[in-house]
């Protein structure tokens, strides 16, 4: 015997399926491409410096091309959750993270493929391992998500990609001054401390992706209990 289905249950799935496909486009149209194009392009510029330098270039001219080129597509996705609309969107019948999730599910093709040229401007003699770099890139992606995503959970923000991308600019610049010796995050391949940092920078994505996961979720309204008035009080 096959086990059955209880009634009801593949109708629902297929309406919100079919709700979800028709979010596609009204979502990509919504999506600030134009902010997610000028911080690629700028990260492509970053990355082709070394190259276009000429001369010898050190691991870490290298290394610290792809974390710039990281940084400005970071800069660029913090614009992702930018809708001036989200007042009018929050009514229609789609949880708040498979909205969110929808839009980075439109920018994550064209993010690996940018990505992966930025790896290869970069000359191979002067080129960090991939996959650590990757995990850098990553992660500051997952803050600048998480920023915004904490500021339309916050506030409601309709536009936070200003004020994110301005604050993940300041961290940036300030981490490498004030970070301990100990937990030094920025270091060159050939640093005996990169196997170590990359372990905190695994940390650090482990914990922004944990950030986006619990900001994206639908905000629970407190219900006020109201004291049912007596006949006799007016």
């Amino acid at each position: 015997m096959t086990g059955t289905r209880p009634a009801g249950d593949t109708p629902v799935r297929e309406a919100r399926r079919g709700i979800l496909l028709q979010l596609v486009r009204p979502v990509a149209r919504t999506v600030p491409w134009r902010a997610v194009a000028a911080g690629g392009g700028l990260g492509l510029l970053a990355a082709a410096v070394p190259r276009l330098s000429g001369g010898e270039v050190t691991p870490w001219a290298g290394v610290n091309a792809l974390r710039a080129a990281a940084l400005c597509f970071a800069l660029g996705a913090a614009f992702l959750l930018d809708d001036p609309a989200r007042q009018t969107t929050a009514a229609v019948p789609v949880r708040r993270a498979l909205r969110h999730a929808l839009r980075c599910a439109l920018v994550l093709p064209p993010a690996a493929a940018w990505w992966t040229a930025a790896v290869l401007l970069v000359p191979e003699e002067a080129r960090p391992p991939a996959g650590d770099a990757t995990l850098e890139a990553a992660t500051a992606l997952a803050l600048a998500l998480a920023g915004a995503a904490f500021a339309v959970r916050r506030r409601g923000a309709g536009r936070p990609g200003r004020a994110v991308s301005a604050s993940l600019l300041a961290a940036a610049v300030l981490a490498p001054l004030l970070s301990p010796a100990d937990w030094a995050l920025f270091t060159e391949p050939d640093d005996p401390r990169w196997a170590d940092a990359h372990g905190r920078w695994t940390l650090l994505l482990c914990g922004a992706l944990l950030a986006v996961t619990v900001c994206c979720a639908e905000p629970v309204r407190r219900r006020t209990l109201r004291t049912p008035r007596s006949p006799s009080r007016p």
